[in-house]
């Protein structure tokens, strides 16, 4: 019989860690990696069945990495504390694994954002995978490197991306940070064009590309917000560019 491990990794979740630890349950092994929350995280998460490993945060790979050691099961699923297994995801991957026919699966995640779901403003990213040869890389968005073919699991994941306004600025600033390093350490360069022309098209391939703009309100607020933080992302490069972070 197949087996699944989760992976979560945390940082002061306590308002979300225990709904999530609910919604994997089903899982053979969950397995925490947590970079020293100073919340109740840790203690909530100590409730349930699964392994803590305390990490000093360097960046989102490296802890998914660690966290991969430890994994004994035949799959992983990779979820984060603010993001629901469905029931009806669950029994999906539950049946998934006993007729396998990829090596790897995405699944989909629409932006909860508003007090509603953002499906055009979906992500379909791999987060179920063979336990066999994985590793993740980059320091933010990281990509999961696998081995095998790719499938697409029907049902989607919930994800509370959004905790407020000021909550996903902030996030996007953290982000673009990464980013910026990331690239720098590339050897790439920022320019006035970029700053101008690169968070426009991101605004327009958000908004009109993907139809953002059948989510109503919360679908103009979210490109906006994807524009700003492409902008913020060249701005930071700029300044480690002329020194001056």
């Amino acid at each position: 019989m197949q087996t699944i491990t989760v992976i979560i990794p945390t940082f002061n979740e306590e308002n979300y860690i225990q709904d999530c630890l609910h919604s994997v349950s089903f899982a053979n092994q969950i397995i925490i990696i947590d970079s020293f929350s100073t919340d109740k995280t840790v203690a909530i998460a100590s409730q349930f069945n699964c392994e803590v490993i305390l990490r000093k945060f360097d960046n989102f790979s490296n802890q998914k990495n660690e966290a991969i050691k430890s994994a004994q099961s035949d799959w992983i699923l990779f979820i984060d504390a603010d993001e629901r297994v469905t029931e009806k995801l669950k029994f999906e991957i539950l049946e998934t694994i006993k007729h396998s026919r990829h090596d790897a699966y995405k699944i989909k995640f629409p932006h909860f954002y508003m007090n509603r779901f953002l499906y055009h403003t979906e992500n379909k990213v791999v987060r179920f995978v063979k336990n066999k040869n994985i590793q993740f890389e980059g320091a933010v968005h990281e990509k999961l490197l696998h081995c095998g073919t790719v499938g697409l699991l029907k049902n989607f994941m919930i994800h509370y991306t959004y905790k407020g306004l000021f909550s996903y600025i902030k996030k996007k600033d953290s982000y673009a940070w990464f980013q910026a390093k990331m690239a720098i350490d590339r050897k790439k360069s920022a320019n006035y064009f970029n700053l101008v022309f690169k968070p426009f098209y991101r605004f327009f391939h958000t908004y009109i590309v993907r139809r953002g703009f059948l989510d109503g309100v919360p679908g103009l607020a979210v490109a906006t917000i994807d524009a700003y933080g492409v902008f913020s992302r060249y701005v930071k490069m700029i300044l480690l560019e002329k020194g001056l972070k």
